[in-house]
Protein backbone atom coordinates (compact mmCIF):
# COMPACT_ATOMS: atom_id res chain seq x y z
CA UNK A 1 0.00 0.00 0.00
CA UNK A 2 1.27 3.56 -0.96
CA UNK A 3 -1.80 5.63 -1.85
CA UNK A 4 -4.61 6.27 0.68
CA UNK A 5 -7.93 8.20 0.03
CA UNK A 6 -10.06 10.19 2.60
CA UNK A 7 -13.46 10.55 2.65
CA UNK A 8 -15.94 11.27 5.49
CA UNK A 9 -18.76 13.74 6.41
CA UNK A 10 -19.10 17.58 6.29
CA UNK A 11 -19.43 19.31 9.41
CA UNK A 12 -23.58 19.53 9.26
CA UNK A 13 -23.36 15.76 10.02
CA UNK A 14 -21.78 15.89 13.35
CA UNK A 15 -22.74 17.08 16.66
CA UNK A 16 -20.55 19.66 16.89
CA UNK A 17 -21.53 21.22 13.16
CA UNK A 18 -19.17 24.22 12.17
CA UNK A 19 -17.76 24.53 16.02
CA UNK A 20 -14.24 23.25 15.05
CA UNK A 21 -13.62 24.65 18.53
CA UNK A 22 -15.84 21.73 20.33
CA UNK A 23 -13.80 19.11 22.17
CA UNK A 24 -15.35 16.39 20.29
CA UNK A 25 -14.20 18.14 16.71
CA UNK A 26 -10.61 18.71 18.79
CA UNK A 27 -10.74 14.92 19.61
CA UNK A 28 -11.95 13.46 16.34
CA UNK A 29 -8.68 16.04 14.88
CA UNK A 30 -6.37 14.17 16.81
CA UNK A 31 -7.85 10.79 15.79
CA UNK A 32 -7.17 11.57 12.23
CA UNK A 33 -4.26 12.81 12.56
CA UNK A 34 -2.87 9.71 14.30
CA UNK A 35 -4.50 7.51 11.47
CA UNK A 36 -2.83 9.78 9.20
CA UNK A 37 0.74 9.21 10.96
CA UNK A 38 -0.29 5.63 11.42
CA UNK A 39 -0.63 5.33 7.72
CA UNK A 40 2.73 6.81 7.34
CA UNK A 41 4.59 4.51 8.90
CA UNK A 42 2.69 1.47 7.01
CA UNK A 43 4.37 3.15 3.70
CA UNK A 44 1.50 5.69 2.92
CA UNK A 45 3.39 8.76 0.90
CA UNK A 46 0.34 10.11 -1.42
CA UNK A 47 -2.85 11.01 0.16
CA UNK A 48 -6.21 11.81 -2.26
CA UNK A 49 -8.28 13.85 -0.96
CA UNK A 50 -11.39 15.85 -1.93
CA UNK A 51 -11.43 18.99 -1.27
CA UNK A 52 -14.77 18.99 0.77
CA UNK A 53 -15.81 20.87 3.85
CA UNK A 54 -15.12 19.44 7.43
CA UNK A 55 -12.95 15.90 7.40
CA UNK A 56 -11.53 16.58 3.55
CA UNK A 57 -10.25 19.43 4.94
CA UNK A 58 -9.26 18.68 8.02
CA UNK A 59 -7.64 15.98 6.81
CA UNK A 60 -5.62 18.19 4.59
CA UNK A 61 -4.84 20.90 6.87
CA UNK A 62 -3.55 18.38 9.13
CA UNK A 63 -1.25 16.74 6.18
CA UNK A 64 -0.15 20.27 5.53
CA UNK A 65 1.42 20.53 8.76
CA UNK A 66 2.76 16.95 9.02
CA UNK A 67 4.43 17.50 5.78
CA UNK A 68 6.57 20.96 7.91
CA UNK A 69 7.95 18.15 9.74
CA UNK A 70 11.49 16.66 8.18
CA UNK A 71 10.12 12.99 9.35
CA UNK A 72 7.06 13.36 7.22
CA UNK A 73 8.58 16.05 4.12
CA UNK A 74 7.57 13.23 1.73
CA UNK A 75 4.27 13.25 2.13
CA UNK A 76 1.81 13.79 -1.08
CA UNK A 77 -1.04 15.77 -0.96
CA UNK A 78 -3.63 15.49 -3.91
CA UNK A 79 -6.59 17.29 -4.35
CA UNK A 80 -9.26 16.37 -6.68
CA UNK A 81 -12.32 19.06 -6.65
CA UNK A 82 -15.28 17.98 -8.79
CA UNK A 83 -14.94 21.56 -10.65
CA UNK A 84 -13.31 24.87 -10.61
CA UNK A 85 -15.13 27.80 -8.36
CA UNK A 86 -16.55 24.78 -6.44
CA UNK A 87 -15.91 26.52 -3.07
CA UNK A 88 -16.97 30.17 -4.80
CA UNK A 89 -20.83 29.65 -2.98
CA UNK A 90 -18.92 28.69 0.99
CA UNK A 91 -18.48 31.49 3.74
CA UNK A 92 -15.30 33.07 3.15
CA UNK A 93 -13.20 31.89 5.74
CA UNK A 94 -13.50 28.12 4.03
CA UNK A 95 -12.94 29.42 0.66
CA UNK A 96 -9.81 30.87 1.87
CA UNK A 97 -8.99 27.27 3.57
CA UNK A 98 -9.56 25.66 0.78
CA UNK A 99 -7.53 27.92 -1.73
CA UNK A 100 -4.56 27.39 1.06
CA UNK A 101 -5.29 23.79 0.71
CA UNK A 102 -5.05 24.04 -3.03
CA UNK A 103 -2.05 26.42 -3.09
CA UNK A 104 -0.13 23.42 -0.53
CA UNK A 105 -1.29 20.36 -2.78
CA UNK A 106 1.47 18.54 -4.63
CA UNK A 107 -1.18 18.14 -7.41
CA UNK A 108 -4.97 19.44 -7.85
CA UNK A 109 -7.44 17.92 -10.16
CA UNK A 110 -10.09 19.28 -11.69
CA UNK A 111 -12.67 16.63 -12.51
CA UNK A 112 -15.53 18.57 -14.56
CA UNK A 113 -17.26 22.08 -15.23
CA UNK A 114 -19.71 23.66 -13.73
CA UNK A 115 -21.85 23.08 -17.05
CA UNK A 116 -22.28 19.69 -15.68
CA UNK A 117 -24.45 18.89 -12.90
CA UNK A 118 -22.97 18.98 -9.44
CA UNK A 119 -24.37 15.65 -8.15
CA UNK A 120 -22.14 13.54 -11.10
CA UNK A 121 -19.17 15.54 -10.65
CA UNK A 122 -19.05 14.58 -7.01
CA UNK A 123 -19.34 10.99 -7.64
CA UNK A 124 -16.99 11.21 -10.30
CA UNK A 125 -14.63 12.81 -8.12
CA UNK A 126 -15.40 10.13 -5.19
CA UNK A 127 -14.67 7.21 -7.65
CA UNK A 128 -11.39 9.22 -9.07
CA UNK A 129 -9.81 9.32 -5.72
CA UNK A 130 -10.72 5.43 -4.85
CA UNK A 131 -9.65 4.35 -8.38
CA UNK A 132 -6.11 6.31 -7.20
CA UNK A 133 -5.66 4.75 -4.00
CA UNK A 134 -4.30 1.07 -2.39
CA UNK A 135 -6.79 1.65 0.86
CA UNK A 136 -9.67 4.23 2.52
CA UNK A 137 -9.72 6.11 5.69
CA UNK A 138 -13.24 6.83 6.13
CA UNK A 139 -14.73 9.17 9.13
CA UNK A 140 -17.97 8.82 10.04
CA UNK A 141 -20.90 7.86 12.43
CA UNK A 142 -21.46 4.67 12.03
CA UNK A 143 -24.35 4.32 14.13
CA UNK A 144 -25.77 6.84 11.44
CA UNK A 145 -25.30 5.20 7.74
CA UNK A 146 -26.71 7.68 5.42
CA UNK A 147 -26.86 7.81 1.81
CA UNK A 148 -24.28 10.44 1.14
CA UNK A 149 -20.91 11.29 -0.71
CA UNK A 150 -19.16 9.62 2.19
CA UNK A 151 -21.37 6.59 1.86
CA UNK A 152 -20.56 6.45 -1.95
CA UNK A 153 -17.15 6.54 -1.53
CA UNK A 154 -17.21 3.37 0.90
CA UNK A 155 -19.16 1.73 -1.59
CA UNK A 156 -16.39 2.65 -3.93
CA UNK A 157 -14.18 1.19 -2.09
CA UNK A 158 -15.68 -1.93 -1.30
CA UNK A 159 -16.34 -2.64 -4.89
CA UNK A 160 -12.34 -1.94 -5.80
CA UNK A 161 -12.02 -4.48 -3.02
CA UNK A 162 -9.24 -2.01 -1.03
CA UNK A 163 -9.15 -2.01 2.86
CA UNK A 164 -10.94 0.35 4.49
CA UNK A 165 -10.04 2.17 7.69
CA UNK A 166 -12.98 3.51 9.65
CA UNK A 167 -12.03 6.31 12.27
CA UNK A 168 -15.96 6.25 13.76
CA UNK A 169 -16.98 10.07 14.60
CA UNK A 170 -17.99 8.91 17.92
CA UNK A 171 -13.70 8.09 18.16
CA UNK A 172 -14.56 4.25 18.15
CA UNK A 173 -11.21 3.06 15.57
CA UNK A 174 -11.36 -0.10 13.77
CA UNK A 175 -11.84 -1.87 10.48
CA UNK A 176 -15.44 -2.14 9.25
CA UNK A 177 -14.72 -4.02 6.33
Amino acid sequence: MQVCAITGHRPSRFPFKNDESDIICQMLKIKIENNLRDLYQKGIRTFWIGGALGVDMWSSEILIELKKEEAYSDIKIMIAIPFEGYSKMWKKQYSERLNNILDNADEVVVIGTKKEPKQELYKKRNEYIVDKADCLLAVFDRRRIVRSGTHMTITFALRKGIPIIVVDSNLQKGILF
